[in-house]
C-alpha cells in the first residue's frame, strides 16, 4: 500500500479502537516515527495528513531540521537522550519523550533556562523492569515528576513507556498500569505548574490495544513507512 494507504489504515484502526474503549477518536494523536526516513518521506507524510512527526537520532533531527523537513507538524524526541547532546534537542522540538532521570532533567533545564524557553517533556516510565531499557521505575515516578515542577524552564506533560512484548496475549497488562500510574500522578501534580495530558505508549505491532489502555499518543513507524531497510 502507499503511504498516504498507510496512514488511512492506522488511523481507521486507531478510531475503531477508541470506539471500542467508549473514547473519542480524536483524543488520540498519532505520532510518525520517522527513524531512517528521508526528508522527502517526511514531507510526503505530512503532506498526507501527519501533523507530529518523532525522531529517535539527534543527528538524524538535527539533519532534518536543517532541511525544514518536519514543516508543517509538531517534532517529538522519542529516543534516549544523552546529556552531553541535550544542546541539540532543547528549543528545538516540541516534546521530549524521553526523560529518564533526575540529571537529564537538571541538564534540559540549564539548557532551557539559557534559551529562555519552557521546554515540554514527558518522563519515560520502565513499565516492564527491563535491564535492557532505559526509563525510570514505577515507584520512582512520582518524585522525578514532582522534580520537574519544580523547575522553571520545564513543562511535565505527562509519561511515556516501551513496554515488554511478553507473550501472544500482548501488551494490554503493561498498559493498563501505565495508565493506572498516569492517572495517579495528574491527580498528585498541581494543574497551574504541570499541564499533564500526554500518556505516550504504542507503537506499530500494539498500538489499537495502545489505545484501548488509554494512550492519547501513539508511536508508529513500520506501520506507516514499511519495514527499515
Amino acid at each position: 500500500m502507499s503511504l498516504e494507504e498507510n496512514i488511512r489504515k492506522v488511523r481507521e484502526n486507531i478510531d475503531q479502537a477508541a470506539r471500542e474503549a467508549g473514547r473519542d477518536p480524536s483524543e488520540i494523536t498519532l505520532v510518525a516515527a520517522t527513524k531512517t526516513q528521508s526528508d522527502g518521506t517526511i514531507r510526503a507524510a505530512i503532506a498526507a495528513g501527519i501533523t507530529v512527526c518523532g525522531e529517535n537520532r539527534v543527528q538524524e533531527m538535527t539533519a532534518h531540521l536543517d532541511a525544514d523537513a518536519y514543516a508543517g507538524a509538531e517534532l517529538h524526541f522519542i529516543g534516549h537522550l544523552q546529556t552531553n547532546k541535550v544542546r541539540q534537542v532543547v528549543g528545538r522540538v516540541d516534546v521530549i519523550e524521553s526523560v529518564d532521570s533526575p540529571r537529564l532533567l537538571q541538564a534540559i533545564e540549564k539548557e532551557a533556562a539559557k534559551l529562555n524557553v519552557v521546554q515540554d517533556i514527558l518522563i519515560e516510565v520502565n513499565i516492564g523492569g527491563e535491564e535492557s531499557k532505559s526509563g525510570v521505575a514505577p515507584e520512582d515516578v512520582e518524585g522525578l515528576a514532582k522534580l520537574a515542577c519544580t523547575l522553571p524552564h520545564i513543562r511535565l506533560r505527562g509519561l511515556m513507556a516501551i513496554p515488554p512484548v511478553v507473550s501472544e496475549k500482548g501488551n494490554r497488562g503493561f498498559f493498563h498500569k501505565m495508565c493506572e500510574i498516569y492517572v495517579d500522578i495528574k491527580q498528585k501534580m498541581d494543574d497551574n505548574v504541570c499541564e499533564i495530558d500526554c500518556l505516550s505508549m504504542g507503537m506499530s505491532g500494539d498500538y489499537a490495544d495502545a489505545v484501548r489502555e488509554g494512550a492519547t499518543h501513539v508511536r508508529v513507524g513500520t506501520a506507516l513507512f514499511g519495514p527499515r531497510g
